[in-house]
Formats: C-alpha cells, sequence, structure tokens
C-alpha cells in the first residue's frame, strides 16, 4: 500500500479521532450518559421521554428521514448507471458511484454491529422505567439477561453516513463540500437527538455512529477508489 495513500488516510482521521476519544472515552465509562438522558430528553414527572408519541420526532425525522436517505442512496446509483450514457452525468459517475457504496457500508456497518454489541436501549432501562439495569458499554453484562440490538445508533448513522458527500465533492468544489459536511453532520445530529428524545439511543450511540460513518467513507475513498474520484488522472498529494 503506498506510503501517500495511508498518509492522506491519516491526514483526514486523526483529528475526528482525537475529537472522538474525548467525547467517547468519558462517555463509556461515567454515567454521564444517563445525566444527559435525564436533563434533556427524559421528564421524570411523567416518566415519559419528551418525544413519546411526537409526529415530528416518529414521523418526519425517523421515518421520513430513513426514506430520505433511501432516495438519495437511490439517486447516486442512478447517477452512477445512468452516467456511462449520458455526456452530462459522467463526470459525476466516480463520485456518485463511491458515494453510494461508501453510504451503503457505513449503514450496514452500524446496523451489522447493532445485532453483535449487545447494548439495551434507554427505553428499557430501570432508569427511566424500563426492566432492565444501565451496564457501562465495556462492562460486562450480567448473565440472563436478553441480548440489546441498540448499540450503534442506526438512524443517526445513516445520516451522519452523508459525510460521503464531502468526498465526493471534494476534488470538484471544496466550497460545496465543506457544505456538504456540514449538512452531513447537521442532519445526523438532527437524527440523533431525535432518537434521544423518543428514548431509543444514548449521546455515546450517536458518538460511535458518527466516527463509523466518517472513517468508512474515508477509507472507501482512499483505499479503495485511490484517493481520486475525478476523471483527470491521479489525486494531486500536495492539495
Amino acid at each position: 500500500m503506498p506510503s501517500s495513500r495511508m498518509d492522506l488516510w491519516w491526514s483526514y482521521a486523526r483529528w475526528p479521532l482525537v475529537f472522538f476519544a474525548l467525547v467517547a472515552g468519558p462517555l463509556a465509562f461515567t454515567d454521564w450518559d444517563l445525566a444527559i438522558a435525564r436533563s434533556y430528553f427524559f421528564d421524570s414527572g411523567t416518566g415519559h421521554w419528551l418525544a413519546t408519541q411526537s409526529f415530528w420526532a416518529d414521523r418526519v425525522i425517523h421515518t421520513g428521514g430513513r426514506r430520505m436517505i433511501g432516495v438519495v442512496v437511490l439517486s447516486l446509483l442512478s447517477i452512477w448507471a445512468l452516467g456511462h450514457r449520458s455526456a452530462r452525468l459522467q463526470p459525476w459517475r466516480r463520485p456518485a458511484g463511491y458515494a453510494c457504496l461508501a453510504m451503503l457500508l457505513s449503514i450496514a456497518l452500524v446496523g451489522g454491529l447493532k445485532l453483535l454489541t449487545n447494548v439495551d436501549c434507554p427505553w428499557d432501562l430501570e432508569a427511566f422505567g424500563g426492566h432492565f439495569p444501565f451496564v457501562h458499554l465495556f462492562a460486562d453484562r450480567p448473565d440472563g439477561l436478553r441480548r440489546g440490538h441498540c448499540f450503534p445508533a442506526a438512524h443517526a448513522g445513516s445520516g451522519y453516513a452523508l459525510v460521503a458527500c464531502y468526498f465526493a465533492l471534494r476534488e470538484h468544489d471544496a466550497t460545496r463540500a465543506r457544505w456538504g459536511l456540514v449538512g452531513a453532520l447537521f442532519i445526523g445530529l438532527l437524527f440523533g437527538m431525535a432518537q434521544q428524545a423518543r428514548g431509543a439511543h444514548f449521546l455515546s450511540h450517536d458518538v460511535w455512529s458518527a466516527l463509523l460513518a466518517w472513517i468508512t467513507s474515508l477509507s472507501v475513498y482512499v483505499f479503495i477508489f485511490g484517493g481520486k474520484l475525478g476523471i483527470d488522472g491521479p489525486l494531486d498529494e500536495t492539495r
């Protein structure tokens, strides 16, 4: 593997990894997840989550958001499929193929981990009216508990998967790429906050999903597409 690719990968991974460690580390080994949920998303007086039966959180952001991501993926796939026939779409065929693949892999990774990690949703915990004890992320889970399937956060992860748009656009228009990144982070954050308000996830679940989406999109860009999505030859590593 050329060292230039590894250098490119590290240049985009190092600061997100530092930020992730500073945020996810304390959340994993403290009760901050519980405290944040109690303070901002759970009404202890009524014993309900703030967005319980909320039209906006449930129908618009959750159901509608899932459909929106599906439309984005299908649109990217269509651009990739039609690009070899359309001169107008041809320059975008490779970026669209990249973004589609990166998003699908990000979503699949988060969804697959949910089946393996054995972590409960907040709404299932005794602290919020449920039936199960809170267990720190990396703590030994008591025997006899049924398996949990709530970590990482899949819905927030589908929003954060849009960070692939940054890499899809960076060689064509740096300004649009940055705005694409801001938009992806905003949508991921919005999806995550809505799910936290419903009691489906803790903050730590969303933080992990954001990192997984970024690292997946970056890795696909660098190691599968060679850090170049344009049609004018290899990436200038000095850019």
